[in-house]
């Protein structure tokens, strides 16, 4: 195998020219910085998360790349062009990634709250009649696009991903409807064991035909947000994902040295090590809440 790609989470190796393989690591990174610290068997959990609905989506008629899973941590996939731009022809619109990332949120959290809060976002534009509060659920789910090729993401409108970008208005319609669609079963299944699934991450591209295509990784406690339901009917907010261990940096003081460093364009801190047992305790929650979306056992 020849690597192509070193990650923050994953390796990717190209079999041959039509099928890539991942594999996912167990590093673990927030606010774009990987931490040097390893979470035991994280890897493993996300790859094996990220197959299950894969599966889902096949059965529920959802084009995907996903082609199997040779080992725990291992997942074969298709080949898909990368490309910054789609400005191409027809006849090049085919197996082809979309240069962006696709977030659907369904609760006030997150980056949508740091925004809430600045002003830098109008309640009204979410549907919000009221006062915002943190982890409310949102009247409607709100869908934003953001740069994948960027130092940073940033949400940018529909109209700049056709204008600068090379989308159409079809394809990101096509790509939100398949989101909406899979949000709604990942809801379900994960609902079922006492979850909520508060907001995530999608990447994807357009298949052989044109059509929308689910690529690398989601519903994963990387790329989404999950929040225990009995906890959140009880007023608190238990965090079962990533964010359990971005919200140990802003506890430290860490991500504000970070974001101030960034706005004044300084050199960034390193990100320090986490302590024994925030590994022991984040490597405990990827491996529960394997269990928990999945009904599998880890």
């Amino acid at each position: 195998m020849k690597l192509l790609v070193k990650g923050k989470v994953k390796e990717v190796y190209e079999l041959d020219e039509n099928t890539l393989r991942f594999r996912f690591t167990d590093q673990i990174s927030v606010f774009d910085k990987i931490i040097p610290s390893l979470i035991p068997r994280k890897g493993e959990s996300l790859c094996r998360t990220s197959a299950f609905w894969f599966q889902l989506a096949k059965e529920n008629g959802m084009h995907t790349h996903f082609m199997g899973m040779p080992a725990p941590n291992e997942m074969d996939v298709k080949r898909i062009r990368q490309v910054k731009k789609l400005d191409m022809p027809d006849s090049e619109r085919k197996n082809v990634m979309l240069p962006l990332e696709f977030v659907c949120r369904h609760y006030v959290a997150g980056s949508l709250w740091d925004r809430l809060k600045s002003g830098k976002l109008a309640k009204e534009v979410l549907g919000i009649s009221g006062t915002p509060e943190y982890g409310m659920k949102l009247p409607g789910p709100v869908f934003e696009v953001t740069t994948k090729f960027e130092q940073f993401d940033r949400p940018v409108s529909f109209g700049e991903a056709e204008e600068s970008l090379g989308l159409r208005r079809e394809e990101l319609d096509a790509a939100r409807e398949t989101t909406l669609k899979m949000d709604s079963i990942i809801a379900g299944e994960v609902g079922s064991r006492g979850l909520l699934h508060v907001d995530g991450k999608k990447e994807f591209a357009l298949g052989a035909e044109g059509q929308p295509m689910l690529i690398d990784t989601f519903g994963t406690a990387d790329e989404d947000r999950f929040w225990d339901a009995k906890a959140y009917n009880d007023g608190r907010f238990v965090e079962l994902s990533k964010e359990y261990v971005r919200q140990y940096y802003r506890g430290t003081g860490y991500h504000e040295a970070l974001m101030e460093a960034r706005e004044l364009k300084q050199i960034e801190p390193d990100i320090p090590e986490l302590p024994l047992q925030m590994i022991e305790d984040t490597a405990e929650l990827y491996a529960k809440l394997f269990e928990r979306i999945t009904g599998q056992g880890f």
